[in-house]
């Protein structure tokens, strides 16, 4: 799955090639069993190697993947009229018909039309797309996606943020963008060991901005890569100056208290009190997915077996987004087509990633303290784009006590889990404005 790339990083320096050079006379002379600072060196200057990379999926796989859809046995109809039992059994029987037809071929071309690169970082393949803007002073941007997305939900807004003179904003406003695969996501590598969790995720990010050279840049995410935006925040790495996010962690405690008991304190402003009552909904109704990845992610076998069950269990990630998904394949005009709720979650189930993936909440939740809300005590410039059918949509109130340095905050007039993915230009816009006062002029 590797190939030439037009936009692959720069060549070894000639110090750096001198030492291949010579490890590799080395090695030819005296035999590859003996050892030599030479040869440790050329190990550490591949292992840090940024290699081109290229999607390419066999016809066998995408046939297999056919088979399957057409083989899918559907259970009976749901006892109710409404999406309350999970996902409805017309919105499956609609997603299979579609997926018969959908273009997974057209999916390859767009991801290959991009930079794609994979870097070794703490033993475990890491893949990226880098784009560079034709623009001078570009500011450097690493977009984080979460679970059940992936760098799909990133590709509408490749265009608008590095060359933004292409989509009606200005030239000052552009970005050098890097969309990597969360570990056991996509094309990234499946750790095989325990500890890839938001804080160790963080450490590899800021590893690879190093690597690509960057010395200033800015970071954003949502779901679990605010998650990993903010573990980079708080451990400051050389560089990062500010991070975005669009599912903040900003719950107060006395807020998590109220939602143990029941009920919202007295005097919440309208903004509050309707966060506190997303935030119920969620924690009552909507955490089933969760709980059991949480817990018991190596039960999912059927993930693995079913592509129909694993659509069904991507697309009941939350109630609004999944009613969302429901509506655009019944025909209506939505954020998220049919093809591209297809084409995110074929990318899934040919990486073989549903239990992988799964694993990254257990490692969370048996490694990393605090809740998934909480704040997290964040000193670094934070800018908060807040979604109205995001799982909660953050009261500008929690931000400011969530992170003392917000330099933005807005609330979107439409959008949820799926920011960039649902409304591109409306999240463009927001990473421009929210990074805008940090930028230098040359």
């Amino acid at each position: 799955m590797k190939g030439e790339n037009t936009d692959a990083p720069a060549p070894l320096s000639r110090r750096e090639g001198l030492v291949l050079g010579a490890a590799v006379l080395a090695t030819s002379a005296i035999g590859s069993l003996v050892s030599s600072p030479a040869i440790a060196q050329q190990e550490k200057i591949m292992n840090n190697a940024i290699r081109p990379f290229r999607v390419s999926f066999p016809d066998s796989a995408l046939a297999d993947l056919q088979r399957r859809v057409k083989a899918t046995k559907m259970p009976d109809r749901e006892q109710v009229p409404d999406t309350t039992q999970g996902v409805q059994l017309a919105t499956m029987q609609q997603l299979a018909r579609r997926w018969e037809s959908h273009d997974w071929r057209k999916v390859e071309a767009q991801l290959n039309a991009l930079p794609n690169f994979l870097t070794e970082i703490d033993g475990l393949d890491i893949h990226f797309i880098h784009v560079r803007s034709k623009h001078e002073n570009a500011l450097p941007l690493i977009v984080t996606h979460g679970w059940p997305g992936s760098v799909i939900e990133q590709l509408k807004i490749v265009g608008p943020l590095t060359d933004p003179t292409a989509h009606g904003a200005n030239a000052a406003d552009a970005f050098h963008l890097v969309i990597p695969s969360l570990p056991g996501y996509g094309f990234s590598g499946k750790p095989t060991e325990l500890g890839w969790n938001p804080p160790r995720i963080a450490k590899a990010w800021s590893t690879l901005m190093q690597r690509l050279g960057y010395t200033r840049y800015v970071a954003q995410g949502g779901d679990w890569g605010n998650a990993v935006t903010e573990h980079m925040a708080l451990q400051q790495p050389p560089g990062l100056i500010a991070i975005h996010t669009n599912m903040p962690a900003t719950v107060p405690p006395e807020i998590n208290k109220s939602l143990a008991e029941g009920k919202p304190p007295a005097g919440l402003s309208p903004d509050e009190l309707n966060a506190w009552n997303q935030l119920a909904f969620f924690n009552n109704s909507g955490l089933g997915y969760a709980i059991e990845m949480n817990n018991r992610p190596q039960t999912l076998y059927a993930l693995a077996d079913s592509p129909i069950g694993l659509a069904a269990w991507i697309i009941d990630h939350d109630d609004r987004s999944q009613k969302m998904i429901a509506r655009s394949f019944a025909g209506q005009a939505e954020g998220l087509t049919p093809d591209d709720v297809l084409d995110n979650v074929t990318l899934y189930w040919l990486t073989d990633t549903a239990i992988s993936s799964a694993r990254l909440y257990w490692d969370n939740a048996h490694h990393v303290p605090g809740g998934f809300f909480d704040p997290r005590g964040i000193k670094m410039p934070v800018a908060v784009t807040a979604y109205p059918d995001e799982i909660y949509t953050a009261p500008k109130s929690w931000a400011e006590k969530a992170y003392p340095r917000l330099i933005h905050y807005n609330k979107a007039p439409k959008g949820g889990h799926f920011a960039a993915w649902e409304q591109p230009a409306y999240f463009s816009q927001e990473m421009r404005d929210s990074f805008r006062s940090l930028r230098r002029s040359a």
